[in-house]
Protein backbone atom coordinates (compact mmCIF):
# COMPACT_ATOMS: atom_id res chain seq x y z
CA UNK A 1 0.00 0.00 0.00
CA UNK A 2 1.44 3.33 -1.05
CA UNK A 3 1.22 6.56 0.90
CA UNK A 4 0.45 9.75 -0.96
CA UNK A 5 2.87 12.22 0.53
CA UNK A 6 2.80 14.98 -2.06
CA UNK A 7 0.31 16.11 -4.69
CA UNK A 8 1.84 17.45 -7.89
CA UNK A 9 -0.86 20.07 -8.31
CA UNK A 10 -1.67 23.67 -7.52
CA UNK A 11 -2.94 22.54 -4.09
CA UNK A 12 0.46 21.24 -3.07
CA UNK A 13 1.65 24.29 -1.13
CA UNK A 14 -1.65 24.76 0.73
CA UNK A 15 -1.80 21.12 1.72
CA UNK A 16 1.81 21.08 2.90
CA UNK A 17 1.33 24.03 5.24
CA UNK A 18 -1.71 22.38 6.82
CA UNK A 19 -0.06 19.01 7.44
CA UNK A 20 0.83 18.14 11.02
CA UNK A 21 4.28 16.89 11.93
CA UNK A 22 4.95 13.68 10.00
CA UNK A 23 5.68 11.57 13.08
CA UNK A 24 2.33 12.62 14.54
CA UNK A 25 0.58 11.38 11.45
CA UNK A 26 2.16 7.95 11.16
CA UNK A 27 2.68 6.86 14.76
CA UNK A 28 1.20 7.39 18.20
CA UNK A 29 2.95 7.45 21.56
CA UNK A 30 1.92 5.68 24.74
CA UNK A 31 1.72 9.08 26.49
CA UNK A 32 -0.87 10.26 23.98
CA UNK A 33 -3.02 7.21 24.68
CA UNK A 34 -2.64 7.52 28.44
CA UNK A 35 -3.68 11.19 28.22
CA UNK A 36 -7.01 10.09 26.70
CA UNK A 37 -8.13 8.93 30.17
CA UNK A 38 -9.59 12.33 31.08
CA UNK A 39 -11.56 13.12 27.88
CA UNK A 40 -12.85 9.53 27.77
CA UNK A 41 -14.60 10.13 31.10
CA UNK A 42 -17.21 12.13 29.20
CA UNK A 43 -18.06 9.27 26.81
CA UNK A 44 -20.85 6.78 27.31
CA UNK A 45 -21.61 3.84 25.04
CA UNK A 46 -24.06 2.02 27.30
CA UNK A 47 -27.88 2.24 27.31
CA UNK A 48 -28.17 4.86 24.62
CA UNK A 49 -29.22 5.14 21.01
CA UNK A 50 -26.47 5.22 18.44
CA UNK A 51 -27.33 6.39 14.97
CA UNK A 52 -25.39 4.67 12.21
CA UNK A 53 -24.39 7.02 9.42
CA UNK A 54 -26.19 5.19 6.65
CA UNK A 55 -29.11 5.77 4.33
CA UNK A 56 -32.55 5.34 5.87
CA UNK A 57 -31.53 6.85 9.20
CA UNK A 58 -30.93 3.42 10.68
CA UNK A 59 -30.99 3.51 14.47
CA UNK A 60 -29.82 0.69 16.70
CA UNK A 61 -29.87 0.37 20.46
CA UNK A 62 -27.29 -1.56 22.43
CA UNK A 63 -28.92 -4.42 24.34
CA UNK A 64 -27.32 -3.29 27.58
CA UNK A 65 -25.13 -5.21 29.97
CA UNK A 66 -25.56 -8.90 30.67
CA UNK A 67 -28.15 -10.11 33.19
CA UNK A 68 -27.64 -12.61 35.98
CA UNK A 69 -30.13 -14.45 38.22
CA UNK A 70 -30.99 -12.68 41.47
CA UNK A 71 -34.06 -14.33 43.07
CA UNK A 72 -37.43 -16.02 42.52
CA UNK A 73 -40.76 -14.45 43.54
CA UNK A 74 -44.47 -15.01 42.92
CA UNK A 75 -45.59 -14.26 39.39
CA UNK A 76 -47.17 -10.82 38.93
CA UNK A 77 -49.29 -9.47 36.10
CA UNK A 78 -47.05 -8.14 33.36
CA UNK A 79 -44.10 -10.44 34.10
CA UNK A 80 -42.43 -12.04 31.10
CA UNK A 81 -43.74 -15.62 30.86
CA UNK A 82 -40.32 -16.65 29.53
CA UNK A 83 -38.93 -15.92 32.99
CA UNK A 84 -41.26 -18.33 34.82
CA UNK A 85 -39.33 -20.65 37.14
CA UNK A 86 -41.03 -23.94 36.32
CA UNK A 87 -39.18 -25.95 38.97
CA UNK A 88 -40.27 -23.71 41.83
CA UNK A 89 -43.77 -23.44 40.33
CA UNK A 90 -44.09 -27.25 40.25
CA UNK A 91 -42.73 -27.63 43.76
CA UNK A 92 -44.95 -24.97 45.40
CA UNK A 93 -48.02 -25.20 43.22
CA UNK A 94 -47.90 -21.43 42.68
CA UNK A 95 -46.47 -19.64 39.66
CA UNK A 96 -43.07 -18.08 40.35
CA UNK A 97 -40.90 -15.96 38.09
CA UNK A 98 -37.15 -15.43 38.00
CA UNK A 99 -35.79 -11.96 38.72
CA UNK A 100 -32.58 -10.90 37.07
CA UNK A 101 -30.29 -8.04 37.90
CA UNK A 102 -27.85 -6.19 35.74
CA UNK A 103 -24.29 -7.39 35.91
CA UNK A 104 -21.93 -4.89 37.48
CA UNK A 105 -19.46 -5.26 34.67
CA UNK A 106 -19.49 -6.22 31.04
CA UNK A 107 -16.71 -7.42 28.76
CA UNK A 108 -15.74 -4.85 26.14
CA UNK A 109 -13.58 -6.37 23.39
CA UNK A 110 -11.80 -4.11 20.89
CA UNK A 111 -10.33 -5.54 17.68
CA UNK A 112 -7.86 -3.21 15.94
CA UNK A 113 -6.65 -3.58 12.37
CA UNK A 114 -2.97 -2.72 11.80
CA UNK A 115 -2.43 -4.37 8.42
CA UNK A 116 -0.46 -2.73 5.63
CA UNK A 117 -3.61 -1.20 4.14
CA UNK A 118 -4.05 0.78 7.36
CA UNK A 119 -0.60 2.40 7.01
CA UNK A 120 -2.02 5.02 4.68
CA UNK A 121 -3.22 8.63 4.63
CA UNK A 122 -3.40 11.66 2.42
CA UNK A 123 -5.20 13.82 4.98
CA UNK A 124 -5.18 13.87 8.76
CA UNK A 125 -3.43 10.83 10.25
CA UNK A 126 -2.72 7.30 9.08
CA UNK A 127 -5.72 5.00 9.29
CA UNK A 128 -3.69 2.86 11.70
CA UNK A 129 -3.13 5.83 14.02
CA UNK A 130 -6.80 6.80 14.03
CA UNK A 131 -7.78 3.20 14.79
CA UNK A 132 -5.40 3.09 17.76
CA UNK A 133 -6.66 6.40 19.16
CA UNK A 134 -10.28 5.29 18.91
CA UNK A 135 -9.41 1.98 20.57
CA UNK A 136 -7.67 3.77 23.44
CA UNK A 137 -10.65 6.06 24.03
CA UNK A 138 -12.99 3.07 24.06
CA UNK A 139 -10.76 1.25 26.54
CA UNK A 140 -10.71 4.21 28.92
CA UNK A 141 -14.48 4.63 28.57
CA UNK A 142 -14.99 0.97 29.50
CA UNK A 143 -12.72 1.48 32.50
CA UNK A 144 -14.71 4.50 33.69
CA UNK A 145 -17.88 2.39 33.51
CA UNK A 146 -16.35 -0.43 35.53
CA UNK A 147 -16.29 -2.84 32.58
CA UNK A 148 -13.65 -5.37 31.71
CA UNK A 149 -11.40 -4.52 28.77
CA UNK A 150 -9.99 -7.04 26.33
CA UNK A 151 -8.76 -6.73 22.81
CA UNK A 152 -7.23 -8.01 19.64
CA UNK A 153 -4.49 -6.46 17.52
CA UNK A 154 -3.75 -7.88 14.09
CA UNK A 155 -1.43 -7.14 11.20
CA UNK A 156 -0.64 -9.08 8.02
CA UNK A 157 1.43 -11.66 9.90
CA UNK A 158 0.52 -11.12 13.55
CA UNK A 159 -2.60 -11.60 15.62
CA UNK A 160 -2.65 -11.22 19.38
CA UNK A 161 -5.48 -11.20 21.91
CA UNK A 162 -5.69 -10.22 25.56
CA UNK A 163 -8.36 -11.54 27.89
CA UNK A 164 -10.88 -9.02 29.26
CA UNK A 165 -9.98 -7.81 32.75
CA UNK A 166 -10.99 -4.84 34.84
CA UNK A 167 -8.92 -2.11 36.39
CA UNK A 168 -6.50 0.54 35.19
CA UNK A 169 -3.73 -2.01 34.69
CA UNK A 170 -5.82 -3.84 32.11
CA UNK A 171 -6.21 -0.58 30.16
CA UNK A 172 -2.47 0.09 30.29
CA UNK A 173 -1.78 -3.47 29.17
CA UNK A 174 -4.03 -2.92 26.17
CA UNK A 175 -2.46 0.46 25.36
CA UNK A 176 1.00 -1.09 25.45
CA UNK A 177 -0.20 -3.70 22.98
CA UNK A 178 -1.43 -0.94 20.67
CA UNK A 179 1.89 0.93 20.54
CA UNK A 180 4.11 -2.15 20.28
CA UNK A 181 4.26 -4.91 17.70
CA UNK A 182 2.24 -7.93 18.84
CA UNK A 183 3.99 -11.20 19.56
CA UNK A 184 4.21 -13.30 16.42
CA UNK A 185 1.92 -16.32 16.51
CA UNK A 186 3.99 -19.28 15.29
CA UNK A 187 0.97 -20.81 13.57
CA UNK A 188 0.67 -17.71 11.37
CA UNK A 189 4.35 -17.33 10.50
CA UNK A 190 4.89 -16.54 6.85
CA UNK A 191 1.18 -16.05 6.14
CA UNK A 192 -0.78 -12.95 5.29
CA UNK A 193 -3.96 -12.48 7.25
CA UNK A 194 -7.26 -11.54 5.68
CA UNK A 195 -10.25 -10.99 7.92
CA UNK A 196 -11.49 -14.57 7.95
CA UNK A 197 -8.83 -16.08 10.28
CA UNK A 198 -8.88 -12.90 12.38
CA UNK A 199 -12.64 -13.14 12.92
CA UNK A 200 -12.37 -16.85 13.68
CA UNK A 201 -9.99 -16.02 16.49
CA UNK A 202 -12.27 -13.21 17.62
CA UNK A 203 -15.23 -15.61 17.87
CA UNK A 204 -13.10 -17.97 19.93
CA UNK A 205 -11.96 -15.32 22.41
CA UNK A 206 -15.11 -13.21 22.85
CA UNK A 207 -17.62 -14.15 25.53
CA UNK A 208 -21.36 -14.03 24.63
CA UNK A 209 -22.94 -10.79 25.82
CA UNK A 210 -19.81 -8.75 25.17
CA UNK A 211 -19.71 -5.36 23.49
CA UNK A 212 -17.38 -5.84 20.52
CA UNK A 213 -15.75 -3.11 18.43
CA UNK A 214 -14.06 -4.00 15.13
CA UNK A 215 -11.96 -1.04 13.95
CA UNK A 216 -10.75 -1.65 10.40
CA UNK A 217 -10.85 -0.64 6.75
CA UNK A 218 -12.44 -4.09 6.17
CA UNK A 219 -10.19 -5.05 3.29
CA UNK A 220 -10.48 -8.81 2.74
CA UNK A 221 -14.04 -9.05 4.03
CA UNK A 222 -14.97 -12.21 2.14
CA UNK A 223 -18.30 -14.02 2.22
CA UNK A 224 -16.95 -16.43 4.84
CA UNK A 225 -15.62 -13.52 6.91
CA UNK A 226 -19.08 -11.90 6.80
CA UNK A 227 -20.59 -15.16 8.02
CA UNK A 228 -18.28 -15.03 11.05
CA UNK A 229 -19.34 -11.44 11.78
CA UNK A 230 -22.98 -12.53 11.63
CA UNK A 231 -22.26 -15.35 14.09
CA UNK A 232 -20.59 -12.88 16.42
CA UNK A 233 -23.56 -10.50 16.23
CA UNK A 234 -25.97 -13.25 17.32
CA UNK A 235 -24.52 -13.30 20.81
CA UNK A 236 -22.79 -9.92 21.18
CA UNK A 237 -23.37 -6.25 20.47
CA UNK A 238 -21.10 -5.53 17.50
CA UNK A 239 -19.90 -2.13 16.30
CA UNK A 240 -18.17 -1.87 12.93
CA UNK A 241 -15.96 1.22 12.73
CA UNK A 242 -15.03 1.70 9.09
CA UNK A 243 -11.80 3.70 8.76
CA UNK A 244 -11.08 5.29 5.40
CA UNK A 245 -9.03 8.04 3.80
CA UNK A 246 -10.50 10.76 1.60
CA UNK A 247 -8.47 9.51 -1.37
CA UNK A 248 -10.12 6.09 -1.06
CA UNK A 249 -13.52 7.74 -1.38
CA UNK A 250 -12.67 10.26 -4.09
CA UNK A 251 -9.63 9.98 -6.33
CA UNK A 252 -8.14 13.35 -7.27
CA UNK A 253 -8.70 15.01 -10.61
CA UNK A 254 -6.86 13.77 -13.67
CA UNK A 255 -3.13 14.38 -13.55
CA UNK A 256 0.16 13.00 -12.25
CA UNK A 257 0.67 12.25 -8.57
CA UNK A 258 3.66 11.10 -6.62
CA UNK A 259 3.37 8.26 -4.10
CA UNK A 260 5.97 6.97 -1.69
CA UNK A 261 6.43 3.78 0.30
CA UNK A 262 9.45 3.74 2.57
CA UNK A 263 12.34 4.84 0.30
CA UNK A 264 10.53 4.06 -2.95
CA UNK A 265 8.68 6.63 -5.06
CA UNK A 266 6.39 6.19 -8.02
CA UNK A 267 4.34 8.43 -10.28
CA UNK A 268 0.72 7.53 -11.00
CA UNK A 269 -1.31 9.18 -13.73
CA UNK A 270 -5.04 9.33 -13.08
CA UNK A 271 -7.82 9.87 -15.61
CA UNK A 272 -11.50 10.72 -15.20
CA UNK A 273 -12.84 7.22 -15.95
CA UNK A 274 -10.50 5.55 -13.48
CA UNK A 275 -11.49 8.04 -10.81
CA UNK A 276 -15.19 7.41 -11.39
CA UNK A 277 -14.79 3.62 -11.35
CA UNK A 278 -12.71 3.77 -8.19
CA UNK A 279 -15.26 5.97 -6.44
CA UNK A 280 -18.08 3.61 -7.39
CA UNK A 281 -16.23 0.60 -5.95
CA UNK A 282 -15.74 2.45 -2.68
CA UNK A 283 -19.40 3.47 -2.46
CA UNK A 284 -20.49 -0.09 -3.24
CA UNK A 285 -18.28 -1.46 -0.47
CA UNK A 286 -19.50 1.11 2.05
CA UNK A 287 -23.14 0.48 1.17
CA UNK A 288 -22.61 -3.26 1.51
CA UNK A 289 -21.20 -2.82 5.02
CA UNK A 290 -24.10 -0.54 5.94
CA UNK A 291 -26.64 -3.06 4.69
CA UNK A 292 -24.92 -5.92 6.49
CA UNK A 293 -24.98 -3.95 9.75
CA UNK A 294 -28.64 -3.01 9.35
CA UNK A 295 -29.74 -6.54 8.52
CA UNK A 296 -27.81 -8.16 11.37
CA UNK A 297 -28.48 -5.56 14.08
CA UNK A 298 -24.91 -4.27 14.19
CA UNK A 299 -23.76 -0.65 14.44
CA UNK A 300 -21.93 0.88 11.48
CA UNK A 301 -19.82 4.01 11.98
CA UNK A 302 -17.71 5.35 9.08
CA UNK A 303 -14.77 7.54 10.15
CA UNK A 304 -12.32 9.27 7.83
CA UNK A 305 -8.70 10.03 8.68
CA UNK A 306 -9.41 13.72 9.26
CA UNK A 307 -11.95 13.03 11.99
CA UNK A 308 -11.46 13.89 15.65
CA UNK A 309 -11.54 10.47 17.38
CA UNK A 310 -13.21 11.93 20.45
CA UNK A 311 -15.92 13.68 18.43
CA UNK A 312 -16.78 10.58 16.41
CA UNK A 313 -17.53 8.68 19.64
CA UNK A 314 -19.72 11.44 21.09
CA UNK A 315 -22.52 11.11 18.59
Amino acid sequence: MFRLTRLLSSEKSDMTTQMPVVSERIAVSLKTLVDFARPAAGLNFHHRKIRAKQSGGYISRFKGRGMEFDETRLYQAGDDIRSIDWRVTARTGKTHTKIFREERERPVFISVDQRATMQFATRGVFKSVLAIKIAALLAWTAHHHGDRIGGQLFSDSHCHEIKPQNGKQSVLHFLNLLVKKPVLDASLRGEELDLEPVLKRLLHHVRPGSLVYVISDFRGLTFHAETLLVQLARHCDVVLMFIYDELEQHLPQAGQYRFTQDEHDMIIEANAKQSLDYQQRFLTKQQHLQDLAKQRNMIFIPVNTQADPLACLKM
